[in-house]
């Protein structure tokens, strides 16, 4: 699992509260940006596949940014790490596999695939059970009374 993850999270829970506050006002790259230290190429680039994914709509131009595309209650985590990270393998395999010729190398292939299976497994089930909103307000919950998200 690669940190785009996690900088999707983080965005995807501003997005979500602003919206609640604001009514779906869109959150700008560069507030993301700004607010996750990183540079708003990057946070686009995260934007960009959690779009294809159908997580969040981008409005372009004067008051344009970013908006969940349905609601936070409906998105999962486990929706959220399907868009980035869903392509890739949690754990890596063997470059080129074991020594065909080696029982031990053979044997260690195939528990090891069982082993990440069954971890990959419960990673995406637990996921799965958490949801943006429920994040969201988890997150609220632990900001003070006046958070500042730096502009």
């Amino acid at each position: 699992m690669t940190s785009r993850f996690t900088m999707a999270l983080h965005a995807l829970g501003m997005i979500a509260l602003e919206g609640e506050r604001s009514g779906r006002r869109p959150v700008t790259s560069e507030t993301l940006a700004r607010s996750i230290n990183t540079n708003a190429v990057v946070v686009r680039r995260v934007l960009a596949d959690l779009r294809r994914a159908g997580l969040v709509e981008t409005r372009r131009g004067a008051g344009g940014g970013v908006v969940l595309a349905r609601p936070a209650r409906k998105i999962s985590l486990r929706c959220v790490w399907e868009a980035l990270e869903g392509r890739e393998q949690l754990f890596g395999r063997y470059p080129s596999g074991p020594n065909p010729r080696c029982p031990m190398g053979r044997c260690l292939a195939d528990y090891l695939e069982d082993l990440y299976g069954q971890a990959e497994a419960a990673l995406k089930a637990s996921l799965g059970k958490v949801t943006l909103a429920r994040l969201q307000r988890d997150i609220a919950g632990r900001l003070p009374s006046t958070p500042t998200v730096v502009h």
